[in-house]
């Protein structure tokens, strides 16, 4: 097997303690896990992590000036939005402990968000001495990633709320769901969610879907079934979506896909274009069934 060798020495990786990303939750703070079961867009992902660097071992095992400012910085990137901003990056003090915080907003996220952190040199090293150290600015002495897949009922695409008085929807209406008919784009440039800001029941539902009442959970089940009709009528009408096609992540067509698969298991998209063509009122009424509307409300 090939193994990459950096043209400079790097310490041991037991020269760096990394203390696991901490997910804030209501308040209460929770190891990283796989995923996110009840994500949305209106909702932060809070983050937390200590990281103590042993700093004159990591100096001297890169053979390093004992004065040689080391930074720590973290990124985060998202699969879903394909966007990618800094966490934080900071200097490493002298006691070697450097606390890492970030508050993602959730309009930013989707799909896997990647966290990577990683010790590097502050600024390039001058002089001809120390042949074998790192020399340019940004070498990377230690590194690591983490990821989060967020997953929730909600929709997963962007929300906005607009007041519908001065749009062209109708002013008595709660919401529009806006999709694309480029199947290849991305879904995060495809669906875009417009809630009527004088609907206050739902507004304000959205913006507690981290922690709902009782009567948020139904405007929610309400507003969470009716896009799903939305998106699975879309993509019946394309006649290019259908069981054989093939699309890459994140894009609509891979999202209606998934959609499909989750609502119909087992069911070819053939056999449900078919069902909702013959039978369009039994059909609703199945599809009502599928998104499971109002279980567990109460």
């Amino acid at each position: 097997m090939a193994h990459r060798v950096l043209p400079y020495k790097k310490p041991s990786p037991t020269a760096v303690q990394a203390g696991e990303w901490l997910l804030s939750v209501d308040g209460n703070e929770l190891p990283l896990p796989e995923s996110y079961p009840h994500w949305d867009y209106q909702t932060t992902l809070s983050l937390r992590r200590v990281i103590t660097v042993d700093l004159r071992r990591v100096l001297a095992e890169s053979t390093l000036d004992p004065s040689t400012e080391l930074v720590l910085a973290a990124i985060w990137t998202s699969t879903g939005s394909k966007l990618r901003g800094t966490v934080m990056r900071t200097a490493v003090p002298e006691n070697g402990e450097v606390e890492l915080r970030a508050d993602l907003p959730g309009a930013d996220l989707g799909g896997v968000v990647l966290l990577d952190t990683a010790l590097v040199l502050a600024r390039r090293r001058h002089g001809g001495g120390r042949p074998v150290a790192p020399r340019r600015g940004g070498s990377v002495l230690w590194s690591d990633r983490s990821q989060i897949r967020l997953q929730g009922d909600a929709p997963q695409f962007p929300v906005a709320i607009v007041d519908f008085d001065r749009t062209n929807f109708p002013g008595g209406a709660a919401w529009h769901l806006e999709i694309g008919t480029n199947l290849d784009a991305a879904t995060m440039g495809s669906l875009l969610l417009l809630v009527n800001e004088k609907k206050t029941v739902i507004t304000e539902a959205l913006q507690r879907a981290g922690s709902p009442r009782v009567e948020d959970k139904i405007a929610l089940s309400a507003l969470y079934a009716d896009v799903a009709r939305t998106m699975v009528d879309h993509a019946l009408r394309l006649a290019e979506f259908g069981d054989e096609s093939h699309y890459i992540d994140e894009t609509l067509g891979a999202t209606l896909q998934e959609l499909f698969g989750r609502l119909f298991p087992g069911r070819s998209i053939t056999d449900i274009r078919l069902a909702a063509q013959e039978s369009p009122n039994l059909f609703a009424s199945e599809l009502q069934a599928a998104v499971k509307i109002f279980e567990g409300v109460a």
